[in-house]
């Protein structure tokens, strides 16, 4: 199969400054990315996508027609662009206004000023969702493998199954929520289990306590995804019983590798 680099990707760079934008530009260019169209607002975008679907849209916060939210639940929304990619970059940097973006399924949310670093490790994660390489397992068929993904955001759910999907994961299970995991897992075996942290009703600590204390599966990898940087939080869920913890936005490599950890051991 071919596989692509980060210089072969498609980019739509939206960006209502035109300086910010040729700023981003360069940083791109530096990066080998030659094929970038530009928009200046959201209608201009979506004409854009029209016309040429791009593999990542890099997109300011703010536009005079809407929010960068507007434009990430259209094409979340529509069955030919879901495959899009979404890279956040904005100076904000209040938790409670970043959440909604974390809990949908972009690739990276980078500040501005971001680094090199930055830009690389999320064209990285771009590319690492575009290609397919399967986990190698020594205990598991990786076809076989059964893996129930809780977390109450489905396009968080999308993202999470599109990235072990492309690791060779098929059997998948969803669950909107601790309290449906916990009835799934009473009529069903599963040899994973990836949650978030934050649902309504049962929470991930509260799902990770069942699971451990409770279950006729006490002894499956459990990998918490999660948006959440309180070190009170991390402790509990660790001391619960979670086997590995991930950040929201994720980089596919790493959770290739956490996987490889958790199911090799």
């Amino acid at each position: 199969m071919h596989t692509i680099s980060p210089n072969d990707l498609s980019i739509l760079l939206l960006e209502p400054s035109d300086t910010q934008r040729k700023i981003i530009m360069s940083h791109l260019n530096q990066e080998g990315i030659n094929s970038i169209q530009t928009a200046a607002s959201i209608s201009e975008a979506k004409e854009v996508i029209g016309r040429h679907k791009p593999d990542l849209i890099v997109s300011a916060l703010h536009f005079n027609d809407g929010e960068a939210i507007d434009l990430l639940h259209f094409i979340k929304g529509h069955r030919d662009y879901q495959d899009i990619q979404f890279m956040l970059v904005s100076s904000e940097c209040r938790r409670e206004q970043l959440e909604i973006f974390r809990q949908s399924g972009v690739i990276a949310i980078l500040p501005k000023p971001f680094n090199s670093e930055h830009l690389a490790t999320a064209l990285n994660s771009t590319v690492d969702l575009i290609n397919h390489e399967e986990l190698d397992l020594s205990h598991f068929d990786v076809h076989n493998l059964r893996v129930l993904v809780v977390d109450d955001s489905r396009l968080a759910r999308n993202v999470i199954k599109r990235t072990i999907g492309n690791l060779g994961i098929k059997l998948i299970t969803e669950a909107v929520d601790g309290e449906e995991a916990i009835s799934l897992m009473q009529q069903h075996m599963f040899d994973l289990v990836i949650t978030d942290y934050n649902m309504p009703s049962v929470d991930g600590l509260a799902l990770t306590q069942y699971i451990r204390n409770e279950s006729t599966q006490s002894h499956i990898p459990i990998l918490m995804v999660s948006s959440e940087a309180n070190d009170t939080h991390l402790s509990n869920v660790s001391s619960a019983g979670v086997n590995a913890l991930c950040d929201k936005p994720f980089e596919p490599k790493l959770v290739k590798q956490i996987l490889y950890q958790l199911l090799e051991e």
